[in-house]
């Protein structure tokens, strides 16, 4: 069952989770993936509620999403295994099956085709209206090498060089999956 939700009541929850990490699923044909994400925002733009992502150029998640430009979020709310976390931050879901890894359960979505997380309930499902690559020359020197730095070790996707993409997600249904 799901509850529906005002996400303006749920505002201070969702961001404070984001900063210790969310998971973001895209789904293309019958392929579905999802990953830890940190950054993100959430707003108004063109008098709709969004949701924004922030994803590397290289990461499997991008390709997913530029071809079907829906996702969901999926937030912790109460109790959860932290274990969910580190697994979908580390492995790409090219290689690995991260749900089966992570024990996650897919529920039906509301609105969209992309599927919820029944161990992080708090969901949002989004549809994409926006999307724009980083110019690295307007990002601040500070942050260029601190987010930024070339070919380093320990990625595991090689070089993380890669800027992000932001995909601005209109959010057409909020809910806690009970």
């Amino acid at each position: 069952m799901k509850k529906e939700i005002q996400v303006w009541n749920y505002a201070e929850e969702i961001l404070s989770n984001l900063q210790k990490g969310v998971l973001l699923t895209t789904k293309a044909g019958e392929k579905v993936n999802t990953m830890t994400i940190s950054w993100g925002t959430l707003g108004i733009e063109w008098a709709k509620p969004i949701f924004t992502v922030f994803v590397r150029e290289n990461r499997y998640t991008k390709q997913l999403l530029d071809q079907n430009p829906e996702f969901t979020i999926s937030i912790p709310y109460g109790e959860y295994d932290k274990k969910i976390l580190g697994i979908c931050g580390t492995k790409s879901g090219k290689d690995t099956d991260k749900f089966k890894e992570a024990n996650l359960t897919l529920e039906q979505p509301m609105a969209i085709s992309v599927p919820a997380i029944r161990e992080l309930p708090l969901t949002l499902e989004c549809r994409i209206i926006y999307k724009q690559s980083q110019d690295a020359k307007e990002i601040t020197p500070e942050n260029n090498q601190r987010f930024y730095p070339q070919n380093v070790d320990g990625s595991f996707h090689g070089a993380n060089k890669d800027y992000h993409t932001a995909y601005y997600g209109e959010i057409v249904a909020a809910y806690i999956i009970e």
